[in-house]
């Protein structure tokens, strides 16, 4: 119907209705307000879940490159000295990456995050094998510390100097004897002429053993009054030492002709190969 306005000479359109009925009306810019509202930070969540992620991945790789890099000083180093120093393999670690970027990155504790106690030097195999344990910490908005543990496990083989390719076997060849031992080696890197020395932080101690599983116990020669605060073990001993010169860390090795061997035995591991 038309409804005249008394104020203006011209008709006023109002819709008609029937009577009862009750018209809905919708409010389009509320509804794409609350679609804002929940878009937006899920986005927004979204990205820096990428982000954090990428974050996470570069630091693995980072510390990746540089345990790699640190092995190959530590192999070259156990040339000259068959001593594994997992504490001064981790100082390398930190040294290749920079001790501010540790800190400013979303490690679990900054340069203390990282730990390599559980690496050794494989006598037997003549491998070192590196062990980077680390911990990065999770963005997740509730009370407490969360974070996730990762590894990054390398294994070298151990530099055992250079060979001129001549044939040396025979009454004349160079072998290897103990002061005190009963066979003579073919190898220098026999597990049986050298020691798998690691140094390592006393505090951690109680978590290790040896190969057989058993416990380390305090030297009778250099440890006497306070332990120190790094330690120095063997992989098949059971015994800690304070001191690198202690006796029980020694072993003389001299080269002899094996013509000169007489009433010893060749190794059963390196002279039988």
């Amino acid at each position: 119907m038309i409804k005249l306005n008394k104020d203006s000479n011209s008709p006023k359109m109002e819709r008609a209705s029937a009577p009862g009925v009750k018209v809905k009306k919708y409010n389009i810019k509320g509804i794409i307000t609350i679609e804002a509202a929940l878009a937006i930070p899920l986005f927004l969540f979204a990205v820096i879940c990428l982000i954090y992620l990428i974050e996470v991945r570069n630091i693995r790789l980072v510390l990746h490159n540089a345990s790699q890099s640190a092995a190959k000083e530590t192999v070259e180093d156990l040339a000259v000295l068959p001593v594994f120093n997992s504490v001064k393999m981790q100082q390398k670690i930190i040294k290749n990456i920079g001790e501010e970027r540790l800190e400013r990155s979303l490690l679990d504790g900054g340069t203390s995050a990282i730990s390599c106690w559980k690496s050794y030097y494989d006598m037997v195999h003549g491998e070192v094998n590196i062990c980077v344990e680390y911990k990065v910490k999770l963005p997740i908005p509730l009370p407490g510390n969360y974070s996730a543990k990762y590894a990054e496990n390398i294994k070298m083989s151990a530099w055992n100097g250079y060979q001129d390719g001549e044939d040396t076997e025979g009454e004349d060849e160079l072998v290897y004897i103990t002061e005190l031992g009963t066979v003579w080696h073919r190898s220098a890197t026999c597990p049986y002429l050298q020691l798998s020395i690691q140094y390592v932080p006393y505090t951690g101690l109680g978590n290790m053993r040896n190969e057989s599983g058993g416990r380390y116990h305090a030297c009778e020669r250099c440890v006497i009054g306070t332990t120190m605060t790094g330690i120095y073990i063997t992989q098949y001993g059971d015994r800690y030492h304070n001191s690198l010169n202690c006796s029980g860390l020694k072993r003389t090795i001299r080269t002899i002709k094996k013509s000169q061997t007489a009433g010893k035995r060749g190794c059963s591991k390196c002279a039988s190969e």
